[in-house]
C-alpha cells in the first residue's frame, strides 16, 4: 500500500474522531431546553420536562422562561411549594412586560389549592398595574379571574365583589363595539346565575341564565357564546342536583374544557356511573394547561381517581 491512500485512510479516521468530539463540546443552548421541556411538558412527561429546565438553569441561572416553566411543571405535578419557589423566582427574574404573567402564574398556582386569599393578593397586583397602564380589558379580565377564584373556593360574596369590579371596569371601555359590550354583559349575567346557584337559590340562577340566553340569541358573534351557556345551564343544573340535567347540557359545552370535564366527572358520579365519572377524571387529568379551569379541576380528578373503585 502507498503513502498516499494510508495518509488519506489516517485523516479520515481523525476527522471522524475529530467531528463528533466537536459536536460533543458545542454549548447546550437553554432557551432551547427550556422550548424541548415545554414539549414534554404538554405530552405529559413532567419528570423529563423539569430534568430539561434544571439542565437550562444550571447554564443561565436567571432564565425567567425556565423559572416560570419549572413552576408551572410542579404545579400540574401538584407540588404546590416546589412550584411557588420557582413561580418567585420568575417574577424576581421577569423581563420588561413579562412581569403580569409571572403574577398570573403564581395566582393560578394558589388556586390549584383553593387558597383565594394568596391568589388574590397577586391577582390584584396584576389588577392595579393594567388600570395603572390603561390595559382596562385586560384589568377587568384579571378582576373575573379573581372573582371565579372566590366563586369555587367557596365564597360566593366575595366573588359577587370581584365580578361587579370586573364589570365597571369594562364599563369604561367607551369604544367597545356592540358585539364586546354583549360580551362583558352575558359575562356579568352569567357570573350572576353561578353566584345564585351556589348560593342554593335555583330560581335567581335560572332568571340570570335566561338573561345570557337571550343575549346568545341575538345571534352574529353573539352565537359563538352558546357553549358557554350551555356550561351555564349544566353548571346550574350540578349545584342543584339535577345530575341528569347537568350531563346532558354539560355535554353541549366545550369539551376541550378541563373544568367542563371535571363537572362532567362530578354530574356522573353524583349519578352513580362511576365509570363515566372515572372516565372523565382521567380526561381532566390529560389536560396540562397552566390556568384556572385546570386548577379548579385537577386536584379533584387526581384525588377521586384514587379514591373510585
Amino acid at each position: 500500500m502507498s503513502t498516499a491512500p494510508r495518509l488519506l485512510s489516517l485523516s479520515l479516521g481523525l476527522l471522524l474522531v475529530v467531528a463528533p468530539l466537536r459536536a460533543a463540546q458545542k454549548p447546550e443552548d437553554p432557551v432551547g431546553l427550556v422550548q424541548e421541556g415545554r414539549k414534554l411538558n404538554a405530552a405529559g412527561k413532567f419528570d423529563e420536562a423539569l430534568g430539561l429546565f434544571d439542565r437550562a438553569l444550571k447554564l443561565d441561572p436567571q432564565l425567567f422562561d425556565a423559572h416560570l416553566a419549572t413552576g408551572i411543571t410542579y404545579d400540574l405535578k401538584g407540588d404546590y411549594a416546589r412550584a411557588r419557589a420557582s413561580l418567585r423566582r420568575a417574577i424576581d427574574t421577569a423581563p420588561e412586560g413579562s412581569k403580569g404573567q409571572a403574577l398570573g402564574a403564581m395566582a393560578v398556582s394558589y388556586a390549584f389549592e383553593k387558597n383565594a386569599a394568596d391568589a388574590a393578593t397577586y391577582y390584584q397586583q396584576l389588577f392595579d398595574a393594567q388600570m395603572k397602564a390603561g390595559a382596562i380589558d385586560g384589568a377587568a379580565a384579571t378582576a373575573n379571574a379573581m372573582a371565579r377564584v372566590y366563586l369555587e373556593s367557596g365564597d360566593p360574596q366575595a366573588a359577587l365583589k370581584w365580578y361587579e369590579t370586573g364589570y365597571n371596569t369594562s364599563k369604561k371601555l367607551t369604544s367597545a363595539p356592540p358585539d364586546q359590550v354583549d360580551l362583558w354583559e352575558l359575562r356579568w349575567l352569567h357570573a350572576r346565575s353561578r353566584i345564585a346557584a351556589r348560593l342554593g337559590d335555583a330560581a335567581e340562577a335560572a332568571r340570570y341564565a335566561d338573561s345570557v340566553k337571550a343575549i346568545v340569541d341575538k345571534g352574529g358573534l353573539n352565537e359563538e357564546q352558546r357553549p358557554a351557556y350551555q356550561y351555564l345551564v349544566g353548571y346550574n343544573a350540578l349545584y342543584a342536583g339535577k345530575y341528569e340535567t347537568a350531563v346532558t347540557e354539560l355535554l353541549k359545552a366545550d369539551q376541550r374544557d378541563p373544568f367542563i370535564l371535571g363537572l362532567l366527572a362530578q354530574a356522573y358520579e353524583k349519578n352513580n356511573d362511576t365509570a363515566r365519572a372515572r372516565e372523565y377524571y382521567s380526561r381532566v387529568l390529560a389536560s396540562t394547561s397552566h390556568n384556572l379551569q385546570n386548577a379548579f379541576s385537577r386536584p379533584l380528578a387526581r384525588r377521586r381517581l384514587a379514591e373510585l373503585k
